[in-house]
């Protein structure tokens, strides 16, 4: 739902559970269900037509402004009918007008590249592929203290294995929970690990024994006792996951990235700890986290954030932090999204790579920046098509490799 159409559509009205879903989405009050329902309608009003806007000399706001201009133009050449409750859109004033929703709401996708944009006779939006790639799903591996492995995506509903007084149990949405056995007091003189991974193409979600929540995105891990005992809470991760942390003031939360280290009470982050990316990102959504990097060895006060606030861990250990971050795009993940703000297609292509467990190959030098969202749950096929709309750049899947040229 974030392309820019420039063509004028035959007449039609629109039906009136699309005009709610667009009320609902302008509102902030849509759920994930309505959103992808109206994606997918969005999609197939008229896919073929879409064509987007494409400059190197443009800023975002210069090209924003000259898209709304032209769509303002659409809109004046078209009427409105109001007919009691029930509101009928006609076409092109209703394809302008959902534009400018869309657009004003950030639901668009724009491309801008280092070089001015160049014209061709037919902009190539085909993706060439021998076989198609389906994303991927809730797919994990539960590691025992013993060394024992369990395959969650297979297991059946009910107890899993029990590990001391804790029960292992897979629930009937799919996910897990760790659950201790009659309340018992848990002995602090011996604790038993377990480590949850993803494959590239899978996720999952975990409810620790403290009633912490851990969502898991694609080629990520996380180890963590199966009960929390003395003075503080503490797992380790890799890859990217959220967290919301069942608050306890008597016994800090803390979480080991690599290097780094967040230490919260309870609240909801967000750790981007992949071993490819440039940095560590620490998103945080709600409450309070300190951020340190104690195994780099270096001098450096710990550094605190606050609701909208992401820290930036680089190579060095060096911390920053940016205020009015992008929280939405930090966990689109979790919503079945992709999102991204004038992002390298590099960048997004590791998330691709990530989410499909496919390798990527480039053929030639690519430099192009993306801002949008694109979803998760379509084929591979369908998202590169939409990559591929400038014409600047194009794609080919064959087997589990993409093959990126200009």
């Amino acid at each position: 739902m974030f392309h820019l159409f420039q063509h004028t559509y035959n007449r039609m009205e629109l039906p009136e559970n699309i005009l709610v879903l667009i009320e609902k989405y302008q509102t902030g009050t849509i759920t994930p269900e309505e959103k992808l329902l109206l994606d997918e309608w969005y999609h197939s009003f008229n896919d073929s037509k879409a064509e987007l806007m494409a400059s190197g000399n443009e800023s975002e706001q210069q090209l924003a402004d000259r898209v709304r201009g032209r769509l303002l133009e659409t809109i004046s050449t078209g009427k409105q009918m109001v007919s009691g409750r029930r509101r009928k859109w006609q076409i092109p004033v209703a394809a302008a007008c959902i534009l400018l929703v869309l657009f004003s709401s950030g639901m668009y996708l724009l491309f801008s590249t280092r070089h001015p944009r160049q014209e061709t006779a037919k902009a190539s939006t085909e993706v060439k592929l021998k076989n198609d790639i389906a994303p991927g799903g809730n797919k994990a591996v539960l590691t025992l203290s013993n060394g024992a492995t369990i395959l969650l995506d297979s297991a059946s509903v009910g107890t899993i294995t029990r590990q001391g007084n804790i029960n292992v149990q897979k629930l009937a949405n799919g996910l897990v929970a760790y659950d201790i056995n009659d309340k018992q007091a848990i002995q602090s003189d011996h604790v038993s690990y377990n480590v949850i991974t993803t494959p590239r193409g899978g996720q999952y979600q975990i409810t620790l024994a403290d009633g912490t929540k851990v969502w898991l995105n694609a080629a990520s891990s996380i180890r963590f006792p199966v009960a929390f005992t003395g003075k503080e809470r503490k797992v380790e991760i890799t890859g990217e996951a959220y967290f919301e942390v069942a608050p306890n003031k008597d016994m800090p939360f803390k979480v080991e990235a690599n290097f780094s280290e967040i230490e919260v009470l309870g609240t909801h982050f967000s750790i981007n700890a992949y071993s490819d990316e440039a940095s560590i990102k620490t998103t945080l959504l709600e409450g309070k986290v300190k951020i340190a990097v104690p195994a780099m060895g270096i001098s450096q006060s710990p550094r605190f954030l606050l609701p909208g606030q992401q820290a930036d861990i680089n190579k060095e250990g060096k911390i920053s932090v940016m205020d009015d971050a992008d929280t939405e795009a930090a966990v689109a993940w979790m919503h079945g999204y992709f999102q991204f703000k004038n992002a390298d297609l590099q960048s997004i292509l590791r998330q691709i790579a990530r989410w499909y467990d496919v390798d990527v190959e480039y053929n030639g030098k690519v430099n192009l920046h993306f801002t949008g969202q694109l979803t998760r749950n379509d084929n591979v096929s369908k998202v590169f098509k939409e990559l591929a709309l400038t014409g600047e750049v194009h794609f080919r899947i064959d087997g589990k490799r993409i093959i990126v040229s200009p």
